[in-house]
């Protein structure tokens, strides 16, 4: 029997619900104090397709998904299909035998739980859009759960909904719920039991990011939509008058960036968001924004290139192009955050940066972390500091607003401050923002402008390694694949191998020597990236000297499961790689 240890899955056409589902899962297993991660995949389709959420909860923490499924969720036939090698002997399949049929697909393993989920849904008087809900409920009731945790659950997910939405979507869970009781507990290997723990949030790194980016004092943003970076929009649309936020959805993303920079200019902390095509236009702003040391922070959700790509799966596939956004020399600034809770903290450390070195600051993200739940303990938000650097509220007599300075930031007014006037010009310029082209003013003005990395790097946060310290093996790796890697430690150290890990968070400005000083006493090294070209392999070759050769590269659209890593590297150790 296992008792709150599982892997769920529900799959089928777009406009089943599956997404509502599929979290309402994932919130009931944290409401009992489990703690869950979980993953969606849908194509870049308005309607259809094969779209599919699956949910892993553990009493204790997850931080990926897994190859396994032990409950499935079949709304059409061809889930049972796609998924039919993803199933163990005794896996769970709940579906509708009047309008599924196992037999005319290549299904082989699981325990099958056919539910009547038109008839009763059609007893209870619902829509039949209400099949999901009486799946999962019938999923619950074979898991032995609290159905009155549940009826929360509803509650809270259909708040506001008028004409009796609530109440209906109880009735017919209730059925879904008692039919497998009758039927199917005898066949269940799984539970979930509630278990003691603190209130958890369930949060996706773009929701994660945009609470970072309030709590930092963030009052505008500007995006235009595109996935997987729109939810971070949608987000603070949502949230702009309880926090006093000016939110923009603008014609594109050039109109995006200028309207950020021109924020930032006059004062306010601002923040635009877009993924790599999008990304792709604001790179003359990003350049603006450099010459004129304009405070702003972008945020790019990366997905899989080149050109439309694939809109709605996930890659890491942008780094070098991130890493040289925009034309000319100028201070670059990219950080990386490797799940919810550095979402969280980085961003809010962005707009520090921003301000602090008078700079675009890029946070770089994937689908993956912006779109996958996962449960984290509430923020601290004391903990929380907004520093806004060399901000003048009264400026100097014959005040300078680019005059040089040891540590390349120079103070800075903003409109209406007294005194304070300047020109923020787009051309290379003196001091005062004038159109300057000599020799000797932009000699002194570049390398001005080029001294805040090297200011910033005596502070910037440096990786360290994660595991044990005397590793036959070094994983590294550097954004979302921070979540398996962690987990097939997890079962590497249960299975007696010692592994370590080097995340790399603060990638711009390059932390090059303490990477090439924990690297070079690695005995031997694995890269794990979603790319095809090794980026960050290449970036740290670049910067240190030091060649990874053994890659885990994954570039089809998929995240890492952690199965692919715990096998690598057991084969790298010399055993075999099954779990």
């Amino acid at each position: 029997m296992a008792v709150n240890k599982i892997s769920f899955r529900i799959g089928g056409p777009a406009g089943f619900g599956i997404m509502n589902t599929g979290l309402m899962f994932s919130k009931a297993c944290s409401r009992v104090g489990l703690h869950v991660f979980d993953y969606v995949e849908y194509p870049s389709l308005i309607r259809g397709g094969h779209n599919t959420y699956q949910v892993r909860a553990e009493d204790t923490p997850v931080r990926s998904q897994v190859e396994t499924i032990d409950v499935l969720i079949a709304l059409d036939e061809p889930t049972l299909t796609i998924h039919a090698d993803e199933l163990k002997e005794d896996s769970l399949i709940v579906y509708d035998d009047a309008t599924i049929h196992p037999e005319h697909t290549t299904l082989k393993k699981g325990i099958r739980c056919p539910v009547p989920l038109k008839a009763l849904v059609a007893e209870a008087g619902g829509p039949e859009i209400m099949q999901n809900t009486v799946a999962l409920a019938a999923v619950l009731g074979i898991l032995d759960y609290d159905f009155s945790v549940f009826e929360t659950i509803i509650q809270d997910s259909f708040e506001g909904k008028k004409g009796g939405i609530v109440d209906q979507n109880i009735l017919v869970a209730r059925k879904g719920y008692d039919y497998a009781k009758e039927h199917y507990s005898h066949h269940s290997h799984y539970q979930l039991k509630a278990v003691k723990a603190p209130k958890r949030m369930v949060l996706t790194g773009n929701e994660a990011l945009a609470l970072g980016a309030v709590q930092a004092g963030l009052k505008f943003y500007a995006a235009y939509p595109m996935t997987p970076a729109s939810t971070i929009l949608h987000t603070l649309a949502a949230w702009q008058e309880r926090h006093g936020i000016v939110v923009k959805h603008a014609e594109d993303e050039i109109s995006v960036i200028n309207m950020g920079i021109g924020a930032g200019y006059a004062g306010v902390r601002s923040m635009v968001a877009t993924s790599g095509g999008g990304f792709a236009l604001m790179n003359e702003g990003v350049s603006l924004a450099a010459m004129t040391e304009s405070p702003v922070v972008i945020v790019e959700v990366m997905r899989g290139g080149p050109a439309t790509g694939l809109p709605t799966w996930t890659e890491q596939s942008d780094l070098r192009f991130i890493m040289g956004a925009g034309h000319g020399d100028f201070p670059r600034f990219v950080l990386a955050p490797g799940d919810v809770e550095e979402a969280f903290w980085m961003t809010a450390e962005a707009f520090n940066i921003a301000e602090q070195y008078q700079s675009p600051v890029i946070i770089v993200s994937d689908k993956y972390l912006a779109e996958s739940h996962r449960t984290a303990e509430p923020f601290d938000l004391s903990k929380v500091r907004i520093e806004r650097g060399k901000l003048l509220r009264q400026a100097p007599k014959n005040y300078l607003r680019y005059a040089d300075s040891p540590d390349g930031i120079s103070p800075r007014t903003i409109p209406g401050v007294p005194g304070g006037f300047f020109l923020a010009n787009s051309d290379e310029h003196d001091d005062w923002g004038y159109s300057n082209e000599e020799i000797s003013i932009r000699d002194r003005m570049m390398q001005k402008r080029m001294r805040k990395e090297a200011t910033y790097a005596k502070t910037m946060p440096q990786p360290v390694l994660v595991g044990a310290t005397d590793a036959d093996v070094t994983i590294v790796g550097w954004g979302s694949t921070k979540g398996p890697i962690l987990d097939a430690m997890d079962w590497l150290a249960k299975d007696g191998y010692k592994v370590n890990f080097l995340q790399i968070t603060h990638i711009s400005p390059f932390p090059e020597e303490t990477v090439k000083r924990l690297l070079t006493g690695a005995k031997r090294t694995l890269m794990v990236e979603n790319n095809y070209t090794a980026q960050m392999a290449g970036l740290i070759r670049e910067k240190t000297g030091i060649e990874i050769k053994e890659r885990l590269l994954k570039y089809d659209g998929r995240p890492f499961y952690p199965e692919e890593i715990y096998g690598r590297v057991k084969m790298m150790a010399g055993a075999g790689g099954e779990r």
